[in-house]
């Protein structure tokens, strides 16, 4: 993974957006020396976003299992949607 600083991926953002898009790298973007932000390819970020989602969905179901808890219909009814 290629670490430039701000000010360096300022200078020429352009090619760096092309080494991401056309090259699939991965760019982590540092402030004062610590990591700041990353650029990465939008097929990165759709797999995270799926990856959160599995993980989102396995919670609630873990959550439905729970004594107490109730169903999407029985709380409506209960909140009287």
């Amino acid at each position: 993974m290629t670490i430039l600083s701000m000010t360096d991926a300022r200078q020429d953002f352009t090619a760096l957006a092309n080494q991401v898009m056309f090259n699939r790298e991965r760019v982590c973007i540092s402030r004062n020396n610590k990591p700041a932000f990353a650029l990465v390819p939008i097929e990165d970020l759709q797999a995270l976003e799926a990856l959160e989602d599995r993980i989102d969905l396995d919670e609630a179901l873990k959550a439905l299992k729970e004594p107490g808890s109730i169903s999407l219909k029985a709380f409506k009814k209960k909140l009287g949607l």
